[in-house]
């Protein structure tokens, strides 16, 4: 990380569910259990505990301490030419002089500690309402929410001050984060709220959290629209020169892809995830959000013209992935691939030099996206069910001010086909029972919806013939289909009409470019008969299926 930099302007946004924002539980340390009568926690085999943890904490008043002189490394000592003398000594009743008093003295550092220092760790000390000590987040096994305390934050502000507080660098220092940046912390989607606040927050309406885990609420369809507005609205606010996105590491690939679809932005947006709680054993977070506010720092990503060249990416374990191709593999820092075979992987930060990037993306994102929210329509068409059979009806996507509705985010189901997938030789669609009602409701309950069918790889083809059948019905009842490979796959699902092609393109991916297409483009215009369409319905909808192909081939 270079210091000859301009400090970076940088918006926290905090995400749903970000285990980045999310610490341990607070146990109550063995110190605080002696001190007030209780029973020693000792370790999971029985076995005292050798040490307390120690969490950082805040000091209320000043307090003077003395550190014994080589205690930093075990090999301190083996230099003790190349030092200077300690502050003094202390004789075996702990009482300090400035001269050494005897051979059995030790020597120490005299050391103020002050409460503007910063958070120091600390032995917890505090207790239950009822004495008890709290071995958990919930006062006892699936307390209600009344009786459980948050282990996630409310925002990154905790998290950034620890960074730069008590993280060290690879030169000795610390201070990572305000070395390189200037950080203000929005909630967009948080994951911890003020549930006794004014108005008092909601979990699932106003934070999102998956734990304690019997009261896990994570967010609606809707809050998609939310999150446009807000970073949209941050970052064309002309305060910042990039933005820092925090969510659970299962679901920020498909936020982050979102966000390159939908925010019309000239910045970058680097995403940060964390497979192991804040501050726990072997975690990630720490290094990733210091890589990402080094990324947006350097400027590596702006073009001639300094705009945003990579579109949004995820940062993680020092690779730089592009948002459209990101995909989480396994619960471990690193636990990241890129998908779709042909790259994903543009570059690398986090190496003691300036961060790199070694490929770009060619689909069109942020201020180059077809879908993003300033392009979409006031309003669209959707279908639904009416006394007449499938109508085609207005469905608006914008308020007056030119933000996204929540009601406007269509609804878009995922289903498999597997092969051996026909309940006979003869294939029966009325067997299909899963597949009828999902179309049903979706005719039903929401005017914008489409299918993903995972399929065979490469090209998304369907093996039941009954379920291709009903995914016809489906297109000439007017909700799209699109058809993708299985899983990670390096091939590209092509356009074969009526459906469109996914591209290389995971199903979960396709799902979220899906949802942005429904409301550029609309439904489908629906037959008169879904199931035999006349010529004319099957060159309608064909030309509407070459749009929906136009922006999977270049999203």
């Amino acid at each position: 990380m270079s210091d000859q930099r301009p400090k970076a302007r940088i918006a926290h946004l905090s995400g749903p569910a970000a285990t980045i924002q999310n610490s341990p539980p607070l146990v109550t340390s063995n110190k605080a259990r002696a001190k007030y009568g209780l029973a020693p926690r000792p370790n999971a085999d029985g076995s005292p505990a050798r040490f307390d943890v120690l969490r950082p904490q805040r000091l209320a008043a000043p307090v003077r301490v003395y550190v014994e002189q080589f205690s930093a490394h075990p090999l301190e000592a083996d230099a003790a030419d190349l030092y200077g003398p300690p502050d003094g000594y202390l004789d075996a009743a702990g009482t300090f002089q400035a001269q050494r008093q005897g051979p059995d003295d030790t020597p120490v550092y005299e050391i103020e500690l002050r409460p503007d220092d910063g958070l120091y760790p600390l032995p917890y000390m505090a207790r239950q309402a009822d004495g008890a000590a709290w071995e958990d987040e919930n006062a006892f096994p699936g307390a209600p929410a009344a009786q459980s305390r948050q282990g996630f934050y409310p925002d990154g502000s905790r998290t950034f001050e620890e960074i730069d507080r008590l993280h060290i660098v690879a030169d000795g220092t610390g201070n990572a984060i305000s070395a390189l940046a200037t950080v203000v912390f929005h909630r967009v989607l948080p994951p911890g709220g003020y549930t006794h606040g004014t108005p008092p927050e909601q979990r699932g309406v106003d934070f999102f959290a998956y734990k304690p885990h019997h009261l896990i609420a994570l967010p609606p369809r809707p809050a998609l629209a939310r999150a446009v507005n807000a970073v949209q609205a941050i970052l064309a606010s002309g305060d910042y020169d990039g933005a820092v996105w925090t969510e659970g590491s299962p679901t920020i690939e498909e936020t982050l892809y979102w966000l390159n679809l939908l925010v019309d932005t000239t910045l970058p947006i680097c995403g940060n995830s964390a497979h192991r709680p804040h501050d726990q054993l072997g975690t990630d977070g720490p290094k990733a959000i210091v890589d990402s506010i080094d990324y947006i720092a350097s400027r590596v990503w702006a073009d001639d013209a300094g705009r945003n060249r990579a579109g949004v990416v995820m940062v993680s374990e020092q690779r730089i992935f592009s948002a459209r191709t990101v995909m989480k593999v396994d619960a471990r820092p690193g636990g990241y691939a890129a998908t779709g075979g042909v790259g994903g992987v543009l570059g690398a930060v986090g190496y003691g030099d300036v961060p790199m990037l070694a490929h770009l993306p060619t689909s069109r994102h942020t201020y180059c996206s077809d879908v993003n929210v300033h392009r979409l329509p006031p309003e669209t068409i959707g279908v639904r069910v009416g006394e007449r059979g499938i109508e085609t009806v207005a469905v608006p996507i914008k308020g007056a001010d030119g933000t996204l509705l929540e009601s406007a985010i269509p609804k878009v189901v995922v289903l498999k086909d597997v092969y051996y997938a026909d309940d006979g030789y003869i294939p029966d669609v009325n067997r299909e029972a899963d597949l009828q009602a999902t179309i049903a409701s979706l005719l039903q309950h929401a005017p914008l919806a489409g299918i993903v069918f995972e399929a065979l790889t490469p090209n998304g083809t369907m093996t039941s013939v009954a379920r291709e059948t009903l995914a016809r019905r489906a297109i000439y009842s007017g909700i799209p289909v699109v058809r993708t490979g299985r899983g990670n796959v390096e091939g590209f699902a092509r356009a074969a009409r009526p459906f469109i092609g996914g591209s290389n393109l995971t199903a979960t991916k396709a799902r979220i470019l899906l949802l942005a297409a429904l409301m550029k483009l609309g439904s489908l215009p629906p037959a008169a008969d879904p199931d035999h369409p006349t010529p004319a319905e099957r060159d309608a909808t064909n030309a509407r299926v070459a749009q929906y192909q136009q922006l999977f081939d270049t999203h």
